[in-house]
């Protein structure tokens, strides 16, 4: 399995999250959004329009982040799971969710759309961590998240930086892929083992293939065992590590859903 949901992980945070109105004018109702810093994201809706926050919460709240979904391997994967969540009767990948019913209140709507989601491709195979940041707003799932996905409370762990973690490789070594032994091209970043001490380097192919030979009518690995250390890794972990870049570009990020809903289909 790997890393626990409350283990500072390297690389970018890419995460979707469910906010519930605490105004008692608005009280119940809930918001669906994509982040890459949860703690400024509420600040920005609960700050309103002008601070960056979203048309449908300004003028709202107070608004509490009561639900996080994290782990997405790409902004574009998080942001189509956030598409997803706020149209579940448009996505193809969810036409088994039944629609929202007159007694259903929106808060328990979405977590059982949520339920859903987790349980359904391409999701189901990603190594993403369902959060709580309040635990009293914490219901069971139904279905309930595949067992490698864990549950976490409280805000998300500070991340680890990616820089100098893990005693790098000679040069020669880290000029060939360790499955296949031939070179790596320019344009092609090599897959790293995130374990320290863990010196492996592979094409993203091989390891893929490497990592489905238990189940070769697959196309996405969930996890395997890495060939240098023998710990198991999650492919996701693999992915996010790989794309570690400036922190700066989170900025340009922090994108609102209504930018994106005409370009993401799912």
């Amino acid at each position: 399995m790997g890393p626990a949901g409350d283990t500072a992980r390297p690389g970018r945070f890419f995460g979707v999250y469910l906010l519930y109105c605490l105004n008692p004018r608005h009280r119940g109702r809930v918001y669906v959004g994509f982040t890459v810093n949860p703690a400024r994201r509420v600040q920005q809706h609960n700050g309103g329009r002008k601070k960056g926050g979203a048309w449908r919460t300004s003028g709202r709240g107070p608004w509490e982040m009561v639900l996080l979904v994290h782990g997405f391997p790409s902004a574009v994967a998080a942001l189509r799971f956030e598409w997803a969540w706020q149209h579940p009767h448009a996505s193809r990948r969810l036409t088994h969710v039944g629609p929202r019913l007159r007694s259903e209140a929106a808060f328990a709507f979405h977590l059982r759309v949520l339920a859903h989601m987790l349980r359904a491709p391409p999701w189901a195979r990603l190594p993403l961590t369902v959060r709580w940041p309040r635990a009293d707003f914490r219901r069971e799932l139904c279905p309930p998240p595949p067992p490698h996905m864990p549950l976490a409370f409280g805000p998300p762990p500070a991340r680890a930086s990616a820089r100098g973690s893990r005693s790098g490789p000679s040069a020669d070594a880290a000029a060939a892929c360790a499955l296949c032994a031939r070179s790596f091209q320019e344009e092609e970043g090599p897959l790293c083992c995130p374990h320290p001490g863990c010196c492996l380097r592979a094409h993203m192919i091989c390891l893929a293939e490497e990592f489905l030979r238990e189940e070769p009518e697959e196309l996405l690995p969930l996890e395997g065992q890495c060939p240098g250390c023998k710990n198991s890794v999650l492919w996701g972990d693999l992915i996010w590590l790989c794309q570690v870049g400036p922190e700066e570009e989170e900025e340009d990020l922090e994108l609102e859903e209504e930018h994106w809903t005409d370009m993401l289909e799912t």
